[in-house]
């Protein structure tokens, strides 16, 4: 089943629940869906649809940061709700140890020992890592490795 039908059969059952926040949250993201879809001019693959949870929760994160920095509670406190939300649907993210054993085997097929590497190091991370563990993440753990 795709994403795309999940978040419709949510969308009832939050109707039915009266659930606005979750209602509007799944909205907003089969909207982004369809919109994907529009702009590829086909139907979204599962790994595109991926990248559009993705996406959004990676704004809500953003997000957050920005109303804890302005001490904006009002807006954070919702933006907060909508990630734990759009988070339900994303595969499980991996721990730190197992993000650092992932990039020490690449590291070690690739050569790859000093900063100059990082590009290279952080490619094939993401490429082995893509939904699984947040980019900002891996960049660190990546940087600490090749540091």
């Amino acid at each position: 089943m795709s994403y795309l039908s999940t978040l419709q059969n949510d969308m009832k059952v939050a109707m039915k629940a009266k659930d606005s926040v979750r209602l509007n949250t799944i909205r907003m993201l089969i909207s982004q869906m369809k919109n994907a879809a529009i702009d590829a001019r086909e139907e979204l693959t599962p790994e595109q649809e991926l990248a559009v949870l993705s996406s959004a929760a990676k704004k809500r994160k953003e997000s957050i940061e920005i109303y804890e920095k302005s001490n904006r509670s009002d807006l954070l406190e919702k933006e907060r709700q909508e990630l734990s939300i759009i988070e339900t649907y994303l595969p499980a993210q991996m721990s730190d140890a197992e993000i650092e054993k992932v990039i020490t085997e690449i590291a070690a097929e690739l050569g790859a020992s000093s900063m100059k590497d990082l590009g290279k190091l952080m490619g094939e991370s993401m490429k082995q890592l893509k939904g699984k563990a947040d980019g900002k993440k891996v960049q660190d753990i990546a940087r600490r490795k090749l540091a």
